[in-house]
Protein backbone atom coordinates (compact mmCIF):
# COMPACT_ATOMS: atom_id res chain seq x y z
CA UNK A 1 0.00 0.00 0.00
CA UNK A 2 1.39 3.06 -1.13
CA UNK A 3 1.75 6.11 1.47
CA UNK A 4 0.93 9.60 -1.14
CA UNK A 5 1.64 13.15 0.78
CA UNK A 6 -1.05 15.47 -0.60
CA UNK A 7 -0.23 19.53 -0.29
CA UNK A 8 -3.71 21.13 -0.07
CA UNK A 9 -5.58 18.22 0.09
CA UNK A 10 -8.34 20.33 1.44
CA UNK A 11 -8.77 22.67 -1.79
CA UNK A 12 -11.22 21.92 -4.46
CA UNK A 13 -9.22 19.44 -6.62
CA UNK A 14 -7.62 18.15 -3.32
CA UNK A 15 -10.22 16.96 -1.61
CA UNK A 16 -11.73 15.34 -5.00
CA UNK A 17 -8.06 13.60 -5.28
CA UNK A 18 -7.79 12.49 -1.61
CA UNK A 19 -11.03 10.34 -1.93
CA UNK A 20 -9.94 9.06 -5.01
CA UNK A 21 -6.94 7.92 -3.87
CA UNK A 22 -8.67 6.66 -0.24
CA UNK A 23 -11.15 4.53 -2.89
CA UNK A 24 -7.85 2.97 -4.69
CA UNK A 25 -6.24 1.64 -1.29
CA UNK A 26 -3.79 4.60 -1.03
CA UNK A 27 -2.45 5.95 3.01
CA UNK A 28 -2.89 9.30 2.04
CA UNK A 29 -1.41 12.05 4.26
CA UNK A 30 -2.81 15.64 4.13
CA UNK A 31 -1.16 19.23 3.92
CA UNK A 32 -2.97 22.26 4.35
CA UNK A 33 -2.91 25.42 6.19
CA UNK A 34 -6.65 26.00 5.90
CA UNK A 35 -6.62 29.96 4.53
CA UNK A 36 -8.72 29.44 1.49
CA UNK A 37 -10.38 25.88 2.43
CA UNK A 38 -12.26 24.88 5.21
CA UNK A 39 -11.43 21.81 7.84
CA UNK A 40 -14.98 20.40 7.84
CA UNK A 41 -13.99 19.22 4.10
CA UNK A 42 -11.52 16.51 5.76
CA UNK A 43 -15.24 15.34 7.18
CA UNK A 44 -16.61 15.32 3.96
CA UNK A 45 -14.02 13.41 2.29
CA UNK A 46 -14.20 10.62 5.20
CA UNK A 47 -18.08 10.79 4.64
CA UNK A 48 -17.95 10.18 1.06
CA UNK A 49 -15.25 7.32 1.44
CA UNK A 50 -17.71 5.88 3.93
CA UNK A 51 -20.74 5.85 1.80
CA UNK A 52 -18.80 4.27 -0.83
CA UNK A 53 -17.28 1.61 0.93
CA UNK A 54 -18.20 -1.35 3.04
CA UNK A 55 -14.62 -1.38 4.42
CA UNK A 56 -14.86 1.60 6.60
CA UNK A 57 -10.82 1.43 7.50
CA UNK A 58 -9.34 5.33 7.08
CA UNK A 59 -5.95 5.61 5.90
CA UNK A 60 -5.54 9.45 6.34
CA UNK A 61 -4.10 12.04 8.19
CA UNK A 62 -3.69 15.69 8.17
CA UNK A 63 -1.01 17.89 9.32
CA UNK A 64 -2.40 21.77 9.60
CA UNK A 65 0.44 24.58 8.16
CA UNK A 66 2.04 26.31 5.52
CA UNK A 67 4.64 25.41 2.63
CA UNK A 68 6.40 28.62 3.49
CA UNK A 69 7.49 26.84 6.82
CA UNK A 70 10.06 24.52 6.03
CA UNK A 71 10.41 23.43 9.34
CA UNK A 72 7.12 21.92 9.64
CA UNK A 73 6.99 20.00 6.35
CA UNK A 74 10.45 18.50 8.24
CA UNK A 75 8.45 17.36 10.55
CA UNK A 76 5.50 16.25 8.51
CA UNK A 77 8.06 13.73 7.02
CA UNK A 78 9.82 12.88 10.33
CA UNK A 79 6.62 11.96 11.58
CA UNK A 80 5.71 9.69 9.26
CA UNK A 81 9.24 8.59 8.96
CA UNK A 82 8.64 7.66 13.16
CA UNK A 83 5.63 5.52 12.04
CA UNK A 84 7.58 3.47 10.11
CA UNK A 85 6.59 4.76 7.00
CA UNK A 86 8.00 6.07 3.53
CA UNK A 87 6.25 8.91 1.15
CA UNK A 88 6.34 7.19 -1.87
CA UNK A 89 4.63 10.21 -3.79
CA UNK A 90 3.61 13.84 -3.31
CA UNK A 91 0.99 15.48 -5.14
CA UNK A 92 1.02 19.58 -5.11
CA UNK A 93 -1.62 21.43 -5.22
CA UNK A 94 -0.94 23.95 -2.42
CA UNK A 95 -0.68 27.32 -3.38
CA UNK A 96 -3.22 30.48 -4.28
CA UNK A 97 -4.91 30.41 -7.39
CA UNK A 98 -7.09 34.03 -8.09
CA UNK A 99 -5.95 35.58 -11.10
CA UNK A 100 -7.09 38.98 -10.26
CA UNK A 101 -6.11 38.88 -6.59
CA UNK A 102 -2.31 37.65 -7.90
CA UNK A 103 -2.26 41.29 -9.97
CA UNK A 104 -3.10 42.87 -6.49
CA UNK A 105 -1.24 40.96 -4.00
CA UNK A 106 2.03 39.28 -6.74
CA UNK A 107 5.01 39.24 -3.53
CA UNK A 108 1.84 37.25 -1.93
CA UNK A 109 1.54 34.69 -4.59
CA UNK A 110 5.37 34.58 -5.31
CA UNK A 111 6.23 34.12 -2.04
CA UNK A 112 3.60 31.69 -1.19
CA UNK A 113 3.55 29.73 -4.30
CA UNK A 114 7.60 29.59 -5.59
CA UNK A 115 8.52 29.75 -2.01
CA UNK A 116 6.71 26.96 -0.51
CA UNK A 117 7.34 24.50 -3.36
CA UNK A 118 11.46 25.07 -3.01
CA UNK A 119 10.91 24.63 0.23
CA UNK A 120 8.77 20.77 -0.03
CA UNK A 121 11.51 19.95 -3.07
CA UNK A 122 14.21 20.45 -0.13
CA UNK A 123 12.68 18.54 2.13
CA UNK A 124 11.95 15.76 -0.21
CA UNK A 125 15.23 16.25 -1.63
CA UNK A 126 16.98 15.57 2.73
CA UNK A 127 14.21 12.04 2.47
CA UNK A 128 15.36 10.54 -0.81
CA UNK A 129 11.13 11.08 -1.78
CA UNK A 130 11.93 11.81 -5.75
CA UNK A 131 8.10 11.47 -7.14
CA UNK A 132 6.10 15.11 -7.91
CA UNK A 133 3.05 15.73 -9.49
CA UNK A 134 2.81 19.43 -9.45
CA UNK A 135 -0.77 21.31 -10.19
CA UNK A 136 0.32 23.41 -13.00
CA UNK A 137 -2.09 25.67 -15.14
CA UNK A 138 -2.82 25.98 -18.70
CA UNK A 139 -2.23 29.82 -17.88
CA UNK A 140 1.26 28.64 -18.44
CA UNK A 141 0.53 29.63 -22.44
CA UNK A 142 0.90 32.24 -24.76
CA UNK A 143 -2.80 32.47 -25.57
CA UNK A 144 -4.39 32.38 -29.85
CA UNK A 145 -7.71 32.50 -30.79
CA UNK A 146 -9.16 29.09 -32.05
CA UNK A 147 -5.92 27.29 -32.13
CA UNK A 148 -5.64 24.16 -29.56
CA UNK A 149 -2.95 24.13 -26.96
CA UNK A 150 -0.26 21.51 -27.37
CA UNK A 151 2.35 20.73 -24.80
CA UNK A 152 4.86 22.36 -26.80
CA UNK A 153 2.88 25.78 -27.72
CA UNK A 154 4.78 28.80 -26.92
CA UNK A 155 5.13 29.88 -23.66
CA UNK A 156 3.46 33.55 -22.38
CA UNK A 157 1.45 33.32 -18.65
CA UNK A 158 -0.31 37.67 -18.75
CA UNK A 159 -0.77 37.35 -15.07
CA UNK A 160 1.34 36.81 -11.83
CA UNK A 161 -0.58 33.70 -11.16
CA UNK A 162 0.55 32.06 -14.76
CA UNK A 163 3.71 33.53 -13.78
CA UNK A 164 4.67 31.47 -10.45
CA UNK A 165 3.22 28.37 -12.29
CA UNK A 166 5.53 29.05 -15.06
CA UNK A 167 8.54 29.22 -12.95
CA UNK A 168 7.78 26.43 -11.09
CA UNK A 169 8.12 24.49 -14.34
CA UNK A 170 11.38 25.71 -15.02
CA UNK A 171 12.75 24.71 -11.76
CA UNK A 172 11.23 21.15 -11.79
CA UNK A 173 13.07 21.83 -14.95
CA UNK A 174 16.43 22.45 -13.84
CA UNK A 175 16.13 20.01 -10.71
CA UNK A 176 15.35 17.28 -13.21
CA UNK A 177 18.01 17.77 -15.68
CA UNK A 178 20.43 18.13 -12.30
CA UNK A 179 23.14 15.39 -12.11
CA UNK A 180 21.37 13.37 -9.58
CA UNK A 181 19.22 12.04 -12.62
CA UNK A 182 16.90 10.45 -9.74
CA UNK A 183 13.61 12.73 -9.79
CA UNK A 184 10.22 11.52 -11.58
CA UNK A 185 7.77 14.49 -11.90
CA UNK A 186 5.04 15.75 -13.88
CA UNK A 187 3.59 18.84 -14.68
CA UNK A 188 -0.61 18.71 -14.84
CA UNK A 189 -1.15 21.92 -17.03
CA UNK A 190 -5.05 22.01 -15.66
CA UNK A 191 -7.53 23.73 -17.86
CA UNK A 192 -10.97 24.51 -16.30
CA UNK A 193 -12.43 22.19 -13.62
CA UNK A 194 -15.44 22.29 -12.80
CA UNK A 195 -18.58 20.42 -11.40
CA UNK A 196 -18.68 18.24 -7.96
CA UNK A 197 -18.23 14.70 -6.83
CA UNK A 198 -21.56 13.22 -7.72
CA UNK A 199 -22.64 12.80 -3.64
CA UNK A 200 -23.08 16.29 -3.14
CA UNK A 201 -20.55 16.33 -0.55
CA UNK A 202 -17.32 17.64 -2.12
CA UNK A 203 -17.46 21.00 -4.26
CA UNK A 204 -15.91 24.37 -4.99
CA UNK A 205 -16.32 26.29 -1.91
CA UNK A 206 -14.43 29.66 -2.22
CA UNK A 207 -13.73 31.32 1.05
CA UNK A 208 -14.49 34.62 -0.49
CA UNK A 209 -16.28 36.57 -3.27
CA UNK A 210 -15.99 33.67 -6.08
CA UNK A 211 -13.37 34.31 -9.19
CA UNK A 212 -14.38 31.20 -11.29
CA UNK A 213 -17.18 31.15 -13.76
CA UNK A 214 -19.12 28.55 -12.51
CA UNK A 215 -19.73 29.06 -8.62
CA UNK A 216 -20.95 32.07 -9.71
CA UNK A 217 -23.60 30.51 -12.33
CA UNK A 218 -24.45 28.89 -9.31
CA UNK A 219 -24.59 31.32 -7.17
CA UNK A 220 -26.77 33.30 -9.86
CA UNK A 221 -29.00 29.95 -10.07
CA UNK A 222 -29.72 29.69 -6.32
CA UNK A 223 -30.32 33.63 -5.56
CA UNK A 224 -27.62 34.49 -3.44
CA UNK A 225 -26.33 36.88 -6.33
CA UNK A 226 -28.96 38.43 -7.94
CA UNK A 227 -27.03 38.78 -11.41
CA UNK A 228 -24.27 37.17 -13.42
CA UNK A 229 -21.62 39.16 -14.87
CA UNK A 230 -20.15 37.58 -18.22
CA UNK A 231 -16.96 39.44 -18.85
CA UNK A 232 -16.78 40.49 -22.63
CA UNK A 233 -19.20 39.65 -25.57
CA UNK A 234 -16.72 40.85 -28.04
CA UNK A 235 -14.26 38.34 -27.95
CA UNK A 236 -13.18 36.92 -31.23
CA UNK A 237 -15.09 33.20 -30.47
CA UNK A 238 -18.81 32.17 -32.08
CA UNK A 239 -20.96 34.63 -29.29
CA UNK A 240 -18.31 36.77 -28.47
CA UNK A 241 -17.92 35.19 -24.84
CA UNK A 242 -14.70 33.53 -23.89
CA UNK A 243 -14.25 29.74 -24.89
CA UNK A 244 -12.77 27.40 -22.27
CA UNK A 245 -12.20 23.87 -21.73
CA UNK A 246 -14.26 22.60 -18.74
CA UNK A 247 -13.34 19.26 -17.34
CA UNK A 248 -15.04 17.83 -14.13
CA UNK A 249 -13.56 17.86 -11.07
CA UNK A 250 -13.38 13.61 -10.42
CA UNK A 251 -11.86 13.41 -14.04
CA UNK A 252 -8.90 15.95 -12.82
CA UNK A 253 -8.53 13.82 -9.67
CA UNK A 254 -8.33 10.29 -11.46
CA UNK A 255 -6.23 11.86 -13.85
CA UNK A 256 -3.81 12.92 -11.05
CA UNK A 257 -4.02 9.18 -9.66
CA UNK A 258 -2.89 7.96 -13.36
CA UNK A 259 -0.23 10.22 -13.61
CA UNK A 260 1.47 9.17 -10.54
CA UNK A 261 0.61 5.37 -10.95
CA UNK A 262 2.84 5.79 -14.44
CA UNK A 263 5.36 8.07 -12.46
CA UNK A 264 6.20 5.38 -9.83
CA UNK A 265 6.26 2.33 -11.74
CA UNK A 266 8.65 4.25 -14.20
CA UNK A 267 12.65 5.23 -14.79
CA UNK A 268 12.87 9.30 -13.74
CA UNK A 269 11.81 11.73 -16.66
CA UNK A 270 9.94 14.54 -16.41
CA UNK A 271 6.21 15.14 -17.96
CA UNK A 272 4.29 17.90 -18.98
CA UNK A 273 0.52 16.91 -19.50
CA UNK A 274 -2.20 19.10 -20.65
CA UNK A 275 -5.66 18.26 -18.79
CA UNK A 276 -8.69 19.51 -20.52
CA UNK A 277 -11.42 17.31 -22.32
CA UNK A 278 -9.97 18.93 -25.47
CA UNK A 279 -14.01 20.82 -26.44
CA UNK A 280 -14.26 24.22 -25.98
CA UNK A 281 -17.65 25.96 -24.93
CA UNK A 282 -18.31 29.54 -24.82
CA UNK A 283 -19.41 31.47 -21.43
CA UNK A 284 -22.52 31.67 -23.10
CA UNK A 285 -22.81 28.05 -23.67
CA UNK A 286 -22.11 26.96 -20.21
CA UNK A 287 -24.40 29.13 -18.86
CA UNK A 288 -27.27 27.96 -21.22
CA UNK A 289 -26.34 24.09 -20.22
CA UNK A 290 -26.77 24.55 -16.85
CA UNK A 291 -30.14 26.34 -17.54
CA UNK A 292 -31.22 23.14 -19.35
CA UNK A 293 -29.70 20.05 -17.38
CA UNK A 294 -31.06 21.59 -13.82
CA UNK A 295 -34.10 23.63 -15.18
CA UNK A 296 -33.43 26.86 -13.77
CA UNK A 297 -32.92 30.45 -15.09
CA UNK A 298 -29.25 32.19 -15.07
CA UNK A 299 -29.75 36.18 -15.25
CA UNK A 300 -27.01 37.65 -16.88
CA UNK A 301 -25.19 41.49 -18.13
CA UNK A 302 -22.45 41.59 -19.61
CA UNK A 303 -19.31 43.94 -18.55
CA UNK A 304 -16.89 44.76 -20.15
CA UNK A 305 -13.38 42.05 -20.50
CA UNK A 306 -11.32 41.48 -17.11
CA UNK A 307 -7.60 42.23 -16.68
CA UNK A 308 -5.96 38.65 -17.28
CA UNK A 309 -8.37 36.98 -19.72
CA UNK A 310 -8.21 35.44 -22.85
CA UNK A 311 -10.57 34.50 -25.72
CA UNK A 312 -9.73 31.08 -26.47
CA UNK A 313 -8.10 28.26 -24.01
CA UNK A 314 -8.29 24.55 -25.18
CA UNK A 315 -6.31 21.48 -24.74
CA UNK A 316 -4.70 19.77 -27.15
CA UNK A 317 -4.92 16.28 -24.34
CA UNK A 318 -3.73 13.91 -27.22
CA UNK A 319 -0.51 13.06 -25.47
CA UNK A 320 -2.19 12.64 -22.12
CA UNK A 321 -5.00 10.11 -23.72
CA UNK A 322 -2.18 8.08 -25.18
CA UNK A 323 0.42 8.33 -22.38
CA UNK A 324 -2.05 7.81 -19.87
CA UNK A 325 -4.82 5.51 -21.78
CA UNK A 326 -7.58 7.58 -20.78
CA UNK A 327 -10.47 6.75 -23.31
CA UNK A 328 -13.53 8.44 -21.38
CA UNK A 329 -14.30 12.06 -19.94
CA UNK A 330 -17.96 13.35 -18.36
CA UNK A 331 -19.91 15.50 -20.15
CA UNK A 332 -20.37 18.91 -19.92
CA UNK A 333 -24.11 18.30 -18.73
CA UNK A 334 -22.80 15.71 -15.89
CA UNK A 335 -20.08 18.64 -14.81
CA UNK A 336 -23.39 21.50 -14.34
CA UNK A 337 -25.71 18.65 -12.92
CA UNK A 338 -23.09 17.66 -10.14
CA UNK A 339 -22.26 21.25 -9.66
CA UNK A 340 -26.23 22.45 -9.29
CA UNK A 341 -26.43 19.22 -6.94
CA UNK A 342 -23.36 20.16 -4.82
CA UNK A 343 -24.47 24.35 -4.20
CA UNK A 344 -27.92 22.82 -3.45
CA UNK A 345 -26.83 21.24 -0.55
CA UNK A 346 -24.79 22.91 0.64
CA UNK A 347 -26.04 26.63 -0.15
CA UNK A 348 -23.42 28.26 2.58
CA UNK A 349 -20.85 25.84 1.30
CA UNK A 350 -18.90 23.55 4.21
Amino acid sequence: MKNILVTGGAGFIGSHTCLALLEKGFNVFIIDSFENSSERVIKRILEAYKSNKNNLNINMKVFKGNLCDKYFIKEVFNRIKNENKEIHGVIHFAGFKAVAESFVEPLYYWQNNVVGTINLLEIMNEFNCNNLVFSSSATVYETKDNCLLNESSKFGPINPYGNTKYSIEMLLKDLFQSSAKKWKLASLRYFNPIGAHSSGLLGEDPKDTPNNIFPLIANTALGTQKILKIYGNDWPTKDGTPVRDYIHVMDLAECHLKVLKFLINSEPEILYLNVGTGIGTSVLDLVKTFEKVNNVKIPFVFEKRRIGDGSFLVADNSLLISKMNINYFRSIEDMCRDGWKWKQLNPKGY
